[in-house]
């Protein structure tokens, strides 16, 4: 009879971590919806223009805790709309460091994301409430015809570069 109380208690003990994991993964972007949501607001922003949108926390371009879309100025090399951080709106991105004292944004950034398949970029930066870093990516599209690239990003500690690259070169 112990045995099998102690068995109910060690099953129930194993779903109760197995779905709290499940719930905190749901709340994480995944690569994949983060390239649909890149290229959504990339033709939304092509066709409209409008970088308010994209200041808001409320809305299509904030859907997850960790995921939301900002806009950077390849012209000018500043950012121009982010939802979380509008103290850094206006600074040039290109010279934006990540918490390990890199540069965030390769000179040829801007080049590459324009290009159809857009780029996968990472850096070391510290999750929403953490003060240790963690490793970011992030994807960047150019939104045809406006000197604005459209980037979101997401803690991912698995995927590489070159496999998130295999997302958006198929």
């Amino acid at each position: 009879m112990k045995n099998s109380k102690l068995a109910v208690v060690l099953v129930m003990a194993f779903l109760s971590v197995a779905l709290s994991r499940a719930a905190v993964a749901q709340d994480q972007a995944t690569p994949q919806e983060l390239v649909a949501k890149v290229k959504e607001a990339a033709s939304v922003l092509s066709k409209t223009g409008d970088l308010s949108q994209f200041n808001q926390k409320q809305g299509p371009w904030f859907w997850r805790k960790d995921a939301y879309i900002f806009i950077q100025d390849c012209d000018k090399k500043v950012i121009v709309a982010h939802p979380v951080k509008p103290e850094i709106i206006g600074q040039n991105f290109m010279t934006m460091k990540d918490s390990k004292g890199n540069l965030l944004f390769v000179k040829d950034y801007c080049e590459e994301a324009r290009k159809p398949a857009g780029i996968w970029s990472q850096f070391s930066w510290p999750k929403p409430g953490a003060t240790e870093s963690s490793r970011k990516v992030t994807y960047s599209l150019g939104a045809k015809g406006t000197p604005y690239v459209v980037v979101s990003g997401i803690y991912e500690d698995n995927a590489t570069v070159a496999e998130l690259t295999k997302l958006t070169t198929k």
